[in-house]
């Protein structure tokens, strides 16, 4: 997964569908360029010596501005300037502020003429319109507690997202090269008591509102929390970035600025953070839900109905999206029975599923041997990927272990996008807790996923657009970059990764992963599943092991909805380049198709459908 789909979204809508995607801009504090922000908006909208496409960029220009000043962090996180020492601001006029901002975005918009656009700007402007249309309609449903950054759910909080799991992110995200980076960090952790403080009236407002998660999602953060206490001061991952500085800070400097560092994190850091865990022990978790699905919240059944068109781009219903997985469970669950008797297997493939679950040779016994295992994977598919596109994104990427705080809820892997202004490389993060739940033969598909030509290409060619604008370069689709990921997967019959029929087995199994999340995602917050019906349903169509069944299960628990973007994304991409071979015909070429699907960065299905059937005409037309 993109670990965006987990933090920030653009204005409020994932993170932040949770961090998400979100030169020289002059950011204004929020406070101050929020009380004449509906003004300026105002002022450039009815412009008239102002051509349609100026009036147009130059709102772009506020709305994205004003998404900095909101939202510090986003700024820190894509290497964009930011006022890099201080938090989003939590408070209840700040966040009841935010929300009315975007109805004003939407009017300004409204006034543009675009029949005098050019095709480009067209573009542009639908998407922004569309993303303000999402964030508006979430609005609606729970106010100011869905204008946060914390949550792409009614709660502030689960093991999914969060500041107790996105704050040591953006710590370890921030610039370090000079001595005003470092005075930043201080600044923010120093900060941190406060904005604890603030999330802690989340809480207690989301309780309040009987917007309360299931006790499960309280207990996986309760976790969370307390693996960040159990760091201590010494192991404390907030305090990474002190390990070194530069040549141009002095050892006095240094010293200072290590010792401001770690008494933040011991007199105010781990304070906060044990006062959000009793809190959360102690006042929230027993007034949390019993039921999983999200239909038992108020009006839950029609933000759930909203949730699946939001993350799918579609208008298909839970129901649809639900008997769409149980066709792909019952397609997948054939080529696994034939994958599965080219191995030489000779058995159920439910007795295959047990062998694969347990038997020690698919197994590493040491975290660095799972992790040097991804890299060389990565290092196989880095070549191959010439013969697929045309364009290759300049940012690198590594390959890391999810910190230890993190890992025992946390899902197998996750991507975290880099920034070329900061000079800070895509992260491809493996979960190595509990590696007898790590099998080898999941591998190939999971580094296609998550790096190339998965996550990585995808996100790191949408920011190198040099064209965009920075608002639109950072939107946020999660059917298409999730449906790209798990595209990426079946790449590796083109690139030759499948050779090893448990490789395949494995990219089988991953894409059974996410058929079945079509049905349990919808099964327990439209149809009434419990947890353990969804469990059971897992175990018996998917290899995996019974523990990430389990925190897959809770991660869909937590993010109602998410989970559904991935297959539907997956299925339009693979319908579109099928529509495109069938009607080209010799003239069809994979690496152009690929080029033509990535150009404008992550786009909703229908525009992307709309955009691949011109290319698909202009193709046609080329001599």
């Amino acid at each position: 997964m993109h670990r965006h789909s987990r933090s920030f979204y653009f204005k409020y809508s994932v993170l932040v569908q949770l961090l998400l995607l979100i030169v020289g801009y002059i950011v204004w504090p929020s406070t101050v360029l929020a009380s004449d922000y509906s003004q300026r908006l105002a002022s450039v909208a009815s412009n008239s010596k102002l051509t349609e496409q100026d009036k147009l960029y130059q709102l772009f220009d506020l709305i994205w501005q004003q998404s900095l000043a909101d939202y510090p962090e986003l700024g820190t996180y894509y290497g964009y300037p930011a006022a890099h020492n201080r938090w989003t601001d939590l408070t209840p006029t700040a966040m009841a502020e935010r929300t009315q901002q975007t109805p004003q975005e939407l009017s300004a918009l409204a006034n543009i003429d675009t029949s005098q656009l050019d095709p480009k700007a067209s573009l542009e402007y639908q998407l922004v319109v569309k993303s303000l249309q999402d964030t508006q309609q979430q609005n609606e449903f729970y106010g100011p507690l869905a204008a946060g950054w914390l949550s792409p759910a009614p709660w502030p909080l689960s093991q999914m997202s969060g500041a107790h799991i996105e704050v040591p992110d953006v710590i370890a995200s921030m610039p370090t090269s000079n001595l005003k980076d470092y005075e930043n960090i201080v600044a923010r952790l120093e900060g941190l008591p406060l904005l604890m403080e603030q999330v802690l009236g989340l809480l207690a407002e989301s309780k309040d509102a009987e917007l309360m998660p299931p006790k499960i999602v309280v207990q996986r953060v309760i976790e969370q929390v307390t693996g960040v206490l159990d760091q201590g001061v010494d192991d404390s991952s907030f305090l990474t970035s002190f390990e070194r500085f530069p040549d141009t800070i002095k050892d006095r400097q240094q010293k200072q600025l290590k010792n401001a560092a770690i008494n933040a994190v011991k007199d105010g850091v781990l304070p906060a953070y044990q006062t959000l865990r009793d809190y959360l022990e102690q006042t929230y978790l027993p007034a949390a839900r019993v039921a999983v699905g999200a239909s038992e919240l108020p009006n839950g059944e029609a933000w759930y109905a909203y949730a699946a068109r939001s993350y799918t781009t579609t208008e298909l219903t839970p129901k649809e999206i639900h008997n769409i997985g149980l066709q792909e469970v019952k397609r997948i669950r054939k080529a696994m029975q034939s994958t599965m008797k080219s191995t030489g297997f000779e058995g159920s493939l439910s007795e295959f599923f047990t062998f694969l679950r347990t038997d020690p040779q698919f197994f590493f016994t040491e975290p660095e041997q799972l992790l040097q295992r991804y890299r060389d994977i990565a290092k196989q598919a880095d070549p191959q990927l010439v013969k697929l596109f045309g364009t290759l994104p300049r940012l690198p990427y590594g390959v890391s272990p999810i910190p230890s705080y993190a890992e025992k809820s946390a899902p197998t892997a996750y991507y975290m996008s880099g920034t070329l202004e900061q000079g800070r490389a895509g992260v491809f993060f493996a979960n190595t807790y509990d590696l007898k739940s790590r099998p080898k033969w999941e591998m190939v598909a999971l580094t296609l996923h998550e790096a190339v030509p998965g996550h990585h290409l995808q996100i790191a060619l949408a920011q190198e657009q040099e064209a965009a604008h920075d608002l639109v370069k950072n939107l946020f689709y999660t059917a298409f970059i999730e449906g790209w990921g798990l595209y990426s997967e079946s790449l590796g019959e083109d690139m030759a990764m499948y050779d090893d029929p448990y490789d395949k087995f494995g990219q089988l199994t991953y894409e059974m992963w996410r058929a079945v999340r079509l049905v349990v995602d919808t099964g327990m917050h439209a149809l009434g599943w419990s947890r353990q019906q969804a469990i059971d349903y897992f175990i018996e169509n998917a290899g995996k092991s019974e523990h990430d069944i389990t925190v897959e299960v809770d991660r869909y628990i937590a993010m109602p909805g998410q989970a559904l973007a991935y297959k539907i994304g997956e299925l339009k991409i693979k319908a579109l380049r099928q529509q495109a071979s069938e009607q080209l015909g010799e003239a069809f070429n994979l690496r152009d198709f690929h080029d033509a699907i990535l150009e404008k960065g992550a786009l909703p299905l229908d525009v992307l459908e709309q955009r691949t059937e011109q290319w698909i005409q202009h193709t046609k037309a080329q001599p």
